[in-house]
This record gives structure tokens, C-alpha cells and sequence, in this order.
């Protein structure tokens, strides 16, 4: 059974991938229910299985999972610790309810929406899980070929200028991508991130140049995917122009390039690196301030709902930023905190912005006087709750994320500024969604006709332009309610047990600033077979061929970890 179970640390990577191609085989146009079932149902499995992996990685001691048996750094690993445990329990999440939002009628205006959101899903699960750069690229272009798919589901000239933008911005990126691990597999022999750890510590005085270059490449392309000033301006057309059951899944698109940020900044290029040791130290923090100060100046400007949660989604990847800059336990702690709270709040945002702009039909959700909306007290109930999660105002947990990124600044001297951004962006942004929610909810009546042509003449710079975003679905249908009380129940949870989470969030801040133990996983496993020996010189011999190959073992083999001090051990 344990052997069994340890297979899970797969799953969130093939069950979308045989659902997908179970979707695809029954066609979602002939048997709409039945793809409909298999979707949500698989995302509701995922939750569950996600669970269970964030509890395992509880555990301390992270594990390996070696696709074919071929051992690290030669073959394809897949590595679960706690922050993987932790994305992938957030997409999963925010996965189960853009498919069970969508079942309601927007999964019908276009075809393979179900197949795309699994192939989606499985792209970000590989990426988190993923132990080597080159297959983190291969992951990312699933993701990306996925989302291109998904925005322009439901078609208009809108989505279909958004997504060329979208595109030609990524392959850009993907270009880039490819050349920077081209110049460390040159530079180190390998593309495995633990054992680019041991050979970046050990290069050469001659080969620093390089190795800084690939890096500083490397953070250039993942500030693309996280939407970083200047490099983001491709967000606002591609997020307000999506249907919202993909905007949902698309709050945590950005946090992909934070993730990795995040991951390379600890592991590959810490302060132990060497030449490359702190690339990242220079850049994130000032990066994440400019972002927030821009996209909080961008969430005041807005004259649309959809618009201001777009602009929101920037400020959050600044908030982020800030708090991982500081490459301190606390600081990276809160920065961990303030996303899980961030993506639930984005997404439950992006949801109610499509339940707003159905119940006001042509307005959709520019920020005009419009008629009264049916279940309009119940929507503004949650938008109410929303909105004080997403600005971290008390006492939801986007105030305890708040507090507790300014307090990891107490004594860096980056601390004034900090404070003050982070004060007055968050200021803005209270204003701005009290403003919206106002003009929303409480200046509702007949709608005159100047603010008819108003929202008529706002043209394509504003929400009107981008209607598709959240025009209702196909008529006789309704999208359900449900999976904004999902993500409301989310936020509670999150709020409610806020020590435990942040137990848990300390803890996997200190496992990412000392990666002792996620290289040592993956490059020295505690297997039956006789240890692979790795000098700092980058020479690697392996004592027998049955060592290498594994022949006796099977297809896919969880590496064997340690037993924990309170006597768990690998699933």
C-alpha cells in the first residue's frame, strides 16, 4: 500500500494527461455531460490526492520520483517537497472550480475546453514538480500551448489580438529560455537542478561570466511568465480578454514564473554558488517594488471590474517579489503566505466579475450605474469579502500576509521604502474597490441613457472592448454558484487555521534556504544499490551497470527517503 500510494507524486501530472486524451476520445461535442464529469471529476481527484502529498511533504524530508528508474542526474525526476506540495495543492484548487464554473455553459462556446484545461493543469503540475530546467521548459510550453488554446476559447477579435500578443511575447521568452540552459548545460554537464547546484558551487573562476549570463537569462524569462515590470504588459489584454472560468485558472499562471524565480534563486544560484552566488539579490526586491507601484497606480485607474482584478494580478507577483527579495526565512514565509491568499482572492475576484457581468448583461462589469441584479445581495456579500481578502484588510488573511511581509523588513534597508509602497498601494486598491463595488452594487437602478453611451463610447480601452471576458454563457444556461463557495471556503480555511499555515510556510522557507536535503534526495538517494559518487569536479562514476539502469525495477520508482524524527517516511 505505501509503495502505491507513492505514486501519487505522478499522478497530478498523468491524470491530466489521460483525461485529456479520454476527452478528446469521446468528443465534447457528442457527449458534453460525459466530459463534463470526467473534467471536474478529475480535479476533484486531484484536490484529494493534492492533500494528501501537502500532508506527506509535512514530513520534512523530500522525495524523488525517478520516471523509468534511471537515476539523477541522468533521467527525468520529479521532486516533491513542500513548496511543490503547495502549488500543486493551489492549482488543483483553483482547477476544480474553473471546471466546475464552467460546466454551467461556457465549456459550450467553443470546443475542447475540458481537454485544454487538463492539458493546462498538467502543464503547471509538471513544471512544479519537475527536478531539471530542460524538461521545466518542455512543461512550460505545454502550459503555454494550452493557455493559447483556452484564451481564445469563445472566439472575437478581442481575444484573438490578445492572444497574438500573448504568443509572440512567450515564444520570445522561450527563445530565451532555451539559451540560457544551453549555456549551463555547456558550462556544467547537466541540466538537473540539484546537481546544477554542486556544479555551479564548484565552476571554474573562468567559466563565472557564463554561468552569471545563463542566470541572469533565466530571471529575465521567468519575469516574463510572472509578468514583471516592465515585462508584463502582455497580461492586462490576455487576463481581461479570457472567459472568467480560464481568467480563475489563470491567477496562478503568473505565480509559475514566481515559483521559479523562487527555486533557482535557492537552490541553483544561493549564497553558496559561487560565481553565481545571490544573482538574484540585486533585482528582486527593487523589480517587485516598480511592479506594485505601477499596477497599484493601474488597479486605481481602472474603469471595469475585470480591468482593476487584472491590474491586482500584477500588483500581487510585486508583493511577492518584495517578500522573497529579502531572501530571509521570514520574508520568503510571508511572501508564500500572501500568494495562497493573493491567487484564492484573484481568482474568486475573476469568478464574481463573470457572475456580475451575466446578471448586468450589456454593461457587463464597466464600473456605471446599471439596473438592479438579481441575487444582487448575495453578490455583493461576496465581493464584499472578496475584495477585503484581496486589498489585506482584518481581519481575512490578506491582512496577516500583509503584516507579515512589512515585518520581514524590520531591519533591511530597503524597509522605508517597503513600508511606503506597500501602504500606499494597498491604499489604492481599498479605494478602488470600494469605488467599484459602490457604483456596482449600490448605485443600482434604471440605467440612464448618457451611462449607456458612456460604456458604448469607452471603445477598446476599456472593459466595453472586452466584453468577451465575461459575457454570459449560451442562453438557458447559468453557471452554478458553487465553485465561488469553494474558493470563499478556501479563504476562510486559510484565515482560521493562519498558525498552522504559517508553521508550515516557516518551515518551507528554511527547507528552501538551506536545499542540503532536496539535493541529497535526488542525487544521493538511500537505494538498495551501490551510491553514485559525485565530485565537485563534476566527474561522475557509478559502481555497476545494474546500478544505472535499475534493471529489475520498476518503469517508475519513488527513491526511498529517510524516515522522519515522528516516523513517517517516503509515500
Amino acid at each position: 500500500m505505501t509503495a502505491l500510494l507513492g505514486h501519487l507524486v505522478i499522478a497530478p501530472v498523468l491524470l491530466p494527461l489521460l483525461s485529456a486524451v479520454l476527452i478528446v476520445t469521446l468528443g465534447d461535442r457528442r457527449r458534453p455531460l460525459a466530459c463534463q464529469a470526467i473534467s471536474v471529476g478529475n480535479c476533484a481527484a486531484l484536490m484529494l490526492a493534492s492533500i494528501y502529498l501537502l500532508s506527506w511533504s509535512a514530513t520534512g524530508q523530500p522525495a524523488a520520483y525517478s520516471l523509468g528508474n534511471w537515476p539523477a542526474p541522468y533521467g527525468i525526476v520529479l521532486v516533491l517537497d513542500r513548496l511543490s506540495a503547495l502549488m500543486v495543492m493551489l492549482t488543483s484548487v483553483l482547477a476544480l472550480a474553473a471546471a466546475w464554473y464552467s460546466a454551467g455553459g461556457w465549456d459550450a462556446r467553443g470546443r475542447h475546453f475540458h481537454a485544454l484545461l487538463q492539458l493546462q493543469l498538467m502543464g503547471l503540475n509538471g513544471a512544479f514538480l519537475t527536478g531539471d530546467l530542460f524538461n521545466l521548459f518542455v512543461f512550460f510550453e505545454l502550459l503555454l500551448i494550452a493557455s493559447y488554446g483556452l484564451m481564445l476559447h469563445g472566439g472575437g477579435v478581442a481575444r484573438m489580438r490578445a492572444t497574438l500578443h500573448y504568443i509572440v511575447f512567450n515564444l520570445v521568452a522561450s527563445t530565451l529560455f532555451l539559451l540560457a540552459v544551453s549555456l549551463l548545460y555547456g558550462m556544467t554537464g547537466t541540466l538537473n537542478m540539484a546537481d546544477l547546484a554542486l556544479q555551479v558551487a564548484a565552476a571554474p573562476a573562468e567559466d563565472a561570466t557564463l554561468i552569471q549570463s545563463a542566470g541572469l537569462l533565466l530571471l529575465l524569462v521567468f519575469a516574463v511568465k510572472a509578468a514583471v515590470l516592465p515585462l508584463g504588459f502582455w497580461l492586462q489584454d490576455g487576463y481581461r480578454s479570457a472567459s472568467a472560468p480560464v481568467a480563475c485558472l489563470f491567477s496562478v499562471m503568473t505565480k509559475v514564473g514566481v515559483y521559479a524565480i523562487l527555486r533557482i534563486c535557492t537552490l541553483i544560484f544561493s549564497d553558496e554558488a559561487g560565481a553565481g552566488a545571490n544573482l538574484g539579490a540585486a533585482w528582486v526586491l527593487p523589480l517587485g517594488l516598480a511592479t506594485l507601484a505601477v499596477a497599484a497606480a493601474g488597479v486605481l485607474a481602472s474603469r471595469s471590474l475585470i480591468v482593476l482584478v487584472t491590474c491586482m494580478v500584477t500588483a500581487s507577483v510585486g508583493s511577492m517579489l518584495i517578500g522573497i527579495g529579502m531572501f530571509t526565512q521570514q520574508g520568503i514565509a510571508a511572501a508564500l503566505y500572501y500568494m495562497v491568499n493573493s491567487t484564492f482572492a484573484l481568482a474568486l475576484l475573476f469568478l464574481l466579475a463573470g457572475e456580475i457581468a451575466h446578471a448586468r448583461g450589456r454593461l457587463g462589469t464597466d464600473l456605471l450605474p446599471g439596473p438592479a441584479m438579481d441575487n444582487g445581495a448575495r453578490l455583493a456579500g461576496v465581493y464584499l469579502f472578496a475584495a477585503v481578502a484581496a486589498a489585506g484588510l482584518p481581519p481575512v488573511s490578506g491582512f496577516i500576509a500583509k503584516v507579515g511581509l512589512m515585518q520581514s523588513t524590520v531591519n533591511s534597508a530597503w524597509h522605508a521604502s517597503v513600508w511606503s509602497v506597500l501602504l500606499v498601494a494597498g491604499l489604492l486598491t481599498v479605494i478602488a474597490l470600494a469605488r467599484s463595488g459602490s457604483m456596482l452594487f449600490w448605485r443600482s437602478g434604471a440605467v440612464a441613457a448618457s451611462a449607456l453611451r458612456a460604456g458604448q463610447d469607452q471603445g477598446e480601452g476599456d472593459g466595453a472592448a472586452h466584453a468577451t471576458a465575461t459575457a454570459a454563457p449560451p442562453a438557458g444556461s447559468h453557471a452554478p454558484f458553487g465553485p465561488l463557495w469553494l474558493l470563499v471556503a478556501a479563504l476562510v480555511a486559510l484565515t482560521a487555521g493562519a498558525r498552522p499555515v504559517q508553521a508550515f510556510l516557516d518551515s518551507t522557507s528554511e527547507q528552501l534556504l538551506h536545499p542540503d536535503a532536496y539535493i541529497e534526495s535526488v542525487i544521493r538517494p538511500e537505494t538498495g544499490d551501490q551510491p553514485e559518487d559525485i565530485n565537485l569536479d563534476g566527474d561522475r562514476l557509478r559502481a555497476g551497470a545494474a546500478g544505472l539502469m535499475g534493471s529489475d525495477a520498476a518503469p517508475g520508482h519513488l527513491l526511498p527517503v529517510r524516515l522522519s524524527a515522528a516516523g513517517g517516511g517516503a509515500p
